[in-house]
């Protein structure tokens, strides 16, 4: 990689990375505003601006900016998340003018239009059904609201039913002049780009966002509860444990990915082995692990029938607890590669490089060289996983979540007991 780091007048981070071989670019505008930027008022409005800029600007309208850039055959998409709010594009590499041209124009002038809004009002009350009807997804917001209940960073990134039929134009509009500012905003392009032209289009198309400061969100507090959703009809308990971790730039963060791809990232993690493989209690079960600027969680899923829902958390709290005592060398180097291997092989990507570099200067304020990278993840040995996984399991505060038919999985206060305890901690 190599990548060329420019910051404008207005504050707006340029960044690229060309890949000269590649007839293609990937490119996208970062705004470092999300969810959990969001007053109660306004929670889902982050994601309602994500799909009105796409509704049409002051010279293009929606069916103009969808046929303009897939008449090129590229593709224009966005994606909201806790702490960001992402617009991205890619195309050939003839093309990447005017693929800047319209993210630039439906961030800088968006005509949100009332017909429009009330067209996409329905959208996403219709996403937000759907979810509901999807408990492998709905278990995912439940948690993250088990862990931060009652603030922003728990709230469901789509809004409510109430706060979306309640959003008026006006309200995408000053939204957008508090939140999407050239001090907090980055244009990130890879593949067949070149810094100098990227900068001087930069500075042609973005210059009219402010250099003032951005909204600062509400810290984060981490508060483990318990939300169950009884649901007799489905034929599986979806179910999603999680214990508060590291935030993204703490130092620990690194080991906090290699413990929870030993725990539960593949085939040959322990829960896998334990719990499909040994005991065939569930299809499919897998570790995370979340990080933001000021917080992190680390968690687990497992989808599994109602006669098997009792005995998962004590699987998992049996693999934590050994984990303390025993991970090996042998599962800390295949941890290890397991992540190496996944970056090495996104990196053949332009998308990805992009979403590496974002996800970089947001954490750390510059871009980590490959070498620095695996450096960090060499580091994490297994006396690294046994700490690790010690912490987990003495600090406790778990948080749970679960949808389906939950009558034998037990409650949070006996699965909170299995924590805070001090098993042996191999050194």
């Amino acid at each position: 990689m190599s990548i060329e780091i420019t910051k404008l007048k207005n504050g707006l981070i340029v960044a690229t990375d060309p890949m000269p071989n590649l007839e293609s670019a990937a490119l996208g505008v970062w705004v470092g505003c999300g969810a959990r930027h969001e007053t109660r008022a306004e929670m889902g409005l982050s994601h309602m601006l994500e799909h009105m800029a796409f509704k049409g600007t002051a010279t293009r309208s929606a069916k103009a900016i969808a046929t303009e850039i897939e008449s090129v055959g590229g593709e224009l998409n966005a994606y909201t998340a806790r702490e960001q709010t992402a617009f991205h594009a890619r195309v050939l590499k003839g093309d990447v003018r005017l693929a800047l041209d319209i993210l630039s124009d439906i961030l800088i002038n968006p005509a949100f239009d009332e017909d429009e809004l009330e067209r996409e009002r329905e959208v996403i009350l219709q996403e937000i059904g759907q979810a509901r009807d999807t408990p492998d997804d709905l278990v995912f917001d439940h948690l993250q609201e088990a862990c931060y209940p009652d603030q922003p960073m728990g709230w469901p990134i789509f809004g409510s039913e109430k706060t979306v039929t309640e959003f008026r134009r006006e309200d995408l509009f000053s939204y957008m002049r508090a939140n999407y500012l050239g001090s907090s905003t980055m244009l990130i392009a890879s593949g067949a780009v070149e810094h100098a032209r990227i900068v001087e289009e930069g500075e042609r198309l973005f210059s009219a966002l402010r250099s003032l400061p951005g909204r600062s969100p509400l810290p984060a507090r981490y508060r483990g509860s318990d939300i169950r959703e009884n649901n007799e009809d489905l034929e599986q308990a979806h179910l999603a444990f999680a214990f508060p971790s590291v935030a993204i730039a703490d130092p620990e963060a690194v080991a906090a990915q290699v413990f929870v791809t030993a725990l539960g990232g593949g085939m040959s993690s322990r829960l896998f082995q334990e719990a499909r493989e040994k005991r065939g209690l569930c299809y499919a079960i897998h570790a995370f692990a979340q990080a933001h600027h000021d917080t992190g969680t680390i968690g687990i899923y497992a989808g599994t029938s109602e006669t098997n829902a009792g005995q998962i958390a004590p699987v998992i709290a049996g693999e934590i607890e050994a984990m303390a005592s025993g991970a090996t060398e042998e599962e800390a180097a295949r941890a290890r590669s397991q992540l190496k291997a996944s970056l090495l092989m996104a990196l053949e990507s332009p998308g990805a490089r992009c979403e590496l570099i974002a996800g970089h200067l947001f954490a750390y304020g510059r871009v980590l060289s490959l070498a620095e990278i695996t450096a960090r993840v060499d580091a994490v040995d297994a006396a690294s996983l046994r700490r690790f996984a010690h912490k987990i399991a003495t600090r406790g505060e778990p948080a749970i979540a679960a949808v389906g038919p939950l009558r034998r999985l037990e409650s949070h206060e006996t699965f909170a007991r299995r924590f805070g305890r001090a098993p042996a901690l191999a050194l």
